[in-house]
């Protein structure tokens, strides 16, 4: 658990000492979300805090967030909505991570864990002091074409390389510092940071790791060698993944969004990014807990523990 200073006034263990600066963030255009965030505003503003919100369409996020936007500078941002926000909000953070609290109107809400009767006990605890701070790895990718850089995002969950059309097996060469590692030959190989474990890496047979740790996580997708198995390495170290033959169809994904199609030649470079995307959690929303109700673990776990909440469909 990570207790480094952000930009934030926030401090673990250390009352707020006055009213807090909050933006409200969500998926714009759906009846629920606004109505959510008036809510959420006027909880906060009944406390004492001053509150922005930026309600946007889901490809008017960006990267990076700039002054230019309109919004303060924040103490804690508050996500309406489920993963797919979170992951939207930490690329739209960029450079300028501050603690983040989600609020999930969504269906699973590994990341937007909170749900909506436990905001105003949540605020509380923030207020108090009583809660913590966890860090979360996230990457750069950079795909080089030609010996230039044609693309580059930040992301928080997976890089993924997909076969797509006509659907064949791919060959993926992964490089570690330069030097080949293996050559996958697959529907596709899924890079993943912790947080991204439980999400699509998880799906294709990957490990579940715990999201504090500084390490990435090879999925291959139906591999045609059964000795490809799932690897977890250091984040310490520079991956590069090349497609000498793609398919048309080919792709590289970050974080659920296409990045690019694939050309034979590209070099699509993953390393460990500056910034660290910062969640709050409080005493009773600890790791394993939400891997009990989100994943549905547990035999008799299940029936000791209080019912999870009912999550609403909503759309990520």
């Amino acid at each position: 658990m990570a207790s480094a200073r952000s930009g934030s006034r926030l401090e673990p263990g250390r009352p707020a000492g006055g009213p807090l600066q909050v933006v409200i963030v969500g998926p714009g255009g759906e009846g629920r979300v606004a109505a959510e965030a008036d809510r959420v505003e006027a909880l906060l503003t009944s406390r004492g805090h001053a509150t922005a919100r930026r309600l946007a369409a889901r490809d008017d996020w960006g990267e990076s967030r700039s002054r230019q936007d309109g919004l303060p500078a924040a103490d804690l941002v508050v996500v309406l909505g489920g993963d797919g926000s979170m992951l939207r909000t930490a690329r739209w953070l960029g450079r300028e991570q501050v603690p983040v609290l989600g609020v999930n109107l969504g269906t699973l809400g590994f990341l937007a864990d909170f749900s909506r009767d436990e905001v105003a006990a949540a605020l509380d605890e923030l207020a108090a002091g009583r809660f913590q701070f966890v860090d979360h790895l996230m990457f750069e990718c950079e795909v080089h074409r030609g010996g230039s850089i044609v693309h580059r995002q930040l992301g928080l969950n997976e890089t993924s390389i997909l076969a797509g059309p006509p659907f064949t097996m791919i060959e993926v060469r992964l490089l570690v510092d330069g030097v080949l590692a293996t050559t996958y030959r697959a529907d596709g190989l899924i890079v993943s940071t912790p947080a991204g474990s439980t999400a699509y890496s998880l799906s294709a047979g990957g490990p579940i790791v715990r999201k504090d740790l500084d390490a990435f996580i090879f999925t291959p997708l139906n591999p045609h060698t059964l000795t490809n198995r799932p690897v977890v390495d250091s984040a310490e170290r520079t991956y590069e993944l090349v497609v000498p033959r793609p398919n048309a169809g080919s792709a590289c994904v970050v974080d659920g969004g296409v990045l690019t199609a694939l050309q034979a030649g590209d070099r699509i470079a993953v390393r460990r990014a500056q910034h660290r995307f910062r969640l709050v959690e409080i005493v009773d929303h600890g790791y394993y807990r939400t891997l009990r109700e989100k994943l549905g673990w547990g035999g008799g776990l299940r029936s000791a523990e209080p019912a999870g909440e009912s999550h609403s469909g909503e759309p990520r």
